[in-house]
């Protein structure tokens, strides 16, 4: 609990203008978001070129880039973490079907251990795609979506940062799966 609450005083301080707060913040999360981008990478080739570390580090240069951003807490700053590994994953699979064009179409599953990029590129670009399809249907659910499948984060995290129950974000998550799951069935 400590080290949660040490994340957010240091995202307060951050947001209140001490610069060296950003800085003393990476030590504190990259242990968990390295640990993010190992449940994405895990079914990857060995010699997969978009390792964890780089995944990491990639984020976190990303985040740096946004010093603007209003960071509530150390929830809010994973769900902020999560769309940032979202792009970065999306735009790493678009580079792999450009490169693959034609190749053939593998079914993906929704299970959020499991993210192939190497396999998977043109799915991981369908969901992304879907993702802000279903944004505009329901924001909430994709939210729960990015943060779940993207993030890897937990239903108590989610419910933390969209400030619902996790009983809401189970049935947000249960139902955007269906959702997704259909619109994929379908194309």
């Amino acid at each position: 609990m400590e080290g949660k609450g040490h994340i957010t005083q240091l995202l307060n301080d951050a947001r209140n203008g001490d610069k060296s707060a950003f800085d003393s913040l990476y030590p504190h999360v990259y242990a968990e978001l390295k640990n993010i981008a190992r449940r994405h990478l895990a079914n990857e080739k060995s010699e997969h070129t978009l390792q964890k570390t780089a995944l990491v580090h990639e984020l976190y240069i990303k985040l740096l880039g946004n010093m603007d951003l209003e960071l509530e807490n150390r929830a809010h700053f994973f769900s902020i973490a999560s769309r940032c590994m979202q792009q970065i994953l999306v735009d790493y699979a678009r580079q792999k079907a450009a490169l693959k064009r034609g190749g053939s179409k593998q079914s993906v599953t929704l299970d959020e251990e499991r993210l192939n990029l190497e396999e998977n590129a043109e799915e991981i670009i369908e969901i992304n795609d879907l993702i802000n399809k279903l944004s505009t249907i329901d924001n909430r659910r994709s939210q729960v979506v990015v943060m779940r499948f993207f993030g890897g984060m937990s239903i108590p995290e989610i419910s933390e940062v969209l400030k619902v129950t996790t009983r809401t974000v189970d049935r947000d998550w249960a139902k955007a799966k269906l959702w997704l799951y259909n619109e994929l069935k379908a194309s």
